[in-house]
């Protein structure tokens, strides 16, 4: 294997995204809570599992990995909530039904809030439709609620960093056991935005390089645990300095499981997202450092830009929206970059 780029973030798998990828020259996908599982006794079958890797094979792509469960699946587990221990059954359920259909990596948040933005529709360059976080406007709430992983409502009560950090520890040490039995690799994402604030009351313990070390040494070394390398919420932390020294920490040890290669310009507590090349990071010297460090994986395009004729930013979730100009340039521009390099 080598580094390779895939097909990212499809919510759902239809005939337009399918055509989109193979236009495109891509022979491997990655699904983000997908539609096309229903998931309704709290976990994913094995029987569904197995029919979305064959729907993707029959199309030309791998099915490299699936990122997040549905809210309702793990709310519990989130939140430290009564009811806790049935869903860590159902994860535990959902992980060994994806080995028995040959999916070995699930990515996971740890974010009972979810992604954070104040504005979805900023203007980029050349007026590009773009999101954009700025503290100073956190309490006219998340211009992303109503998104599918969103919460359905505002938590009632509080959540300390302490107590977070305990909900993770809990988690991990329920899932990591069997997701190593059965070959299952559990990725991680950092928080977004990473933030020191409690966003709708929940404290946000992913949101610094330490914070992810930390996250790390709570797996107790277990081979069943990843990092997603999500470029642009690294980024959002202190730009290259945070992403360097991630990518430093994490790839020689064989932590970075996959890649969400996107940008932003500025950082917490004020950025905006932007098309690869002009936001904190040199795309190029990204790429070469994740060579340097070992990283054997596959990247996503993740968040884009949306250009002229596009139907609106990634907030966006239906299939015209994904298969968009901005989609489209940001992969070329990744093609282009891992030929060049």
């Amino acid at each position: 294997m080598s580094i390779r780029l895939a097909l990212g973030h499809i919510e759902q798998l239809d005939d337009d995204v399918v055509t989109f990828g193979q236009q495109l020259g891509l022979t491997s996908v990655h699904l983000h809570t997908p539609g096309d599982l229903s998931g309704t006794d709290g976990f994913w079958t094995a029987d569904e599992l197995l029919g979305l890797r064959h729907r993707c094979e029959d199309a030309g792509l791998v099915l490299e990995a699936i990122e997040n469960v549905p809210y309702a699946h793990w709310d519990k587990v989130l939140l430290g909530l009564p009811g806790r221990d049935a869903q860590l059954e159902n994860y535990c359920r959902t992980i060994r039904n994806m080995a028995a259909a040959g999916i070995t990596t699930l990515g996971h948040h740890f974010l009972p809030g979810y992604v954070w933005r104040t504005d979805l529709r900023a203007s980029g360059r050349g007026g590009a439709l773009v999101t954009a976080y700025d503290e100073s406007r956190v309490a006219e709430g998340n211009a992303l609620t109503g998104y599918k992983l969103t919460p359905p409502a505002p938590v009632e009560h509080p959540l300390t960093a302490e107590q977070m950090w305990e909900n993770y520890h809990v988690f991990l040490t329920t899932v990591l056991p069997v997701a190593e039995e059965v070959g299952v690799r559990l990725s991680l994402h950092p928080d977004d935005p990473p933030t020191t604030l409690a966003l709708g009351g929940i404290a946000r313990i992913l949101s610094s390089p330490e914070g992810l070390e930390r996250a790390y040494e709570l797996s107790g070394g277990s081979p069943a645990w990843g990092l997603t390398l999500c470029l642009g919420s690294v980024s959002e932390m202190a730009g290259a300095q945070s992403v360097e020294r991630v990518i430093d920490f994490f790839g020689p040890r064989n932590r970075i499981s996959y890649v969400h290669f996107r940008d932003v310009q500025g950082t917490v507590p004020k950025f905006e997202e932007c098309f690869l090349g002009e936001g904190n990071l040199d795309p190029a010297a990204v790429l070469r450092r994740l060579a340097a460090t070992g990283f054997d994986g596959f990247l996503i395009d993740d968040h884009v830009p949306a250009m002229l004729g596009d139907p609106d930013t990634w907030a966006d979730t239906s299939s015209a929206a994904y298969c968009s100009r901005g989609r489209a340039h940001a992969m070329g521009y990744l093609q282009g970059l891992l030929a060049a390099l």
